[in-house]
């Protein structure tokens, strides 16, 4: 009996139209996540490649505002389920940037020379656009 509904299932599979499998579009979410885990893999290869990560990743509308983290490494771990549109939000001394900006709670760690000299629990912002994420490099007049 067994053998007869495994060959009535086999059979039938192959009369049944063919699914395309489509991949799921990541959302806004999974584009803040991956920036952040991007972000702490170029900190466990050193400041220069932290750095590096910033300057490509930097918003393309404040592509001149970016900031290098003189010698330091960060670790900065998101609270998913914080992310949150931030419409509104406009960096300091600068307009409202484009793409879906969104505001997300962070736990961030800094070392120097591999010692923690810092832990700071705050928010950063990351905008989406063209299904791409961008960060604004950490400055120190930034909020």
């Amino acid at each position: 009996m067994v053998g007869t509904v495994a060959a009535v299932l086999l059979a039938t599979q192959g009369c049944s139209p063919a699914t395309p499998v489509i991949a799921p579009v990541p959302s806004d979410t999974d584009h803040v996540d991956a920036y952040f885990e991007s972000f702490n893999e170029a900190g466990r290869q050193g400041t220069q490649a932290q750095d590096e990560f910033l300057r490509s990743t930097q918003h393309p509308d404040f592509a001149d505002q970016a900031c290098g983290l003189s010698g330091l490494v960060m670790d900065v771990y998101p609270a998913l389920s914080t992310v949150r549109p931030d419409p509104d939000w406009e960096p300091e001394g600068g307009g409202k940037p484009a793409g879906a900006v969104y505001v997300v709670s962070v736990s961030t760690t800094v070392r120097q020379n591999g010692a923690m000299v810092g832990e700071q629990i705050g928010v950063r912002r990351i905008a989406v656009l063209d299904g791409r994420a961008y960060g604004f490099a950490p400055c120190a007049q930034q909020n």
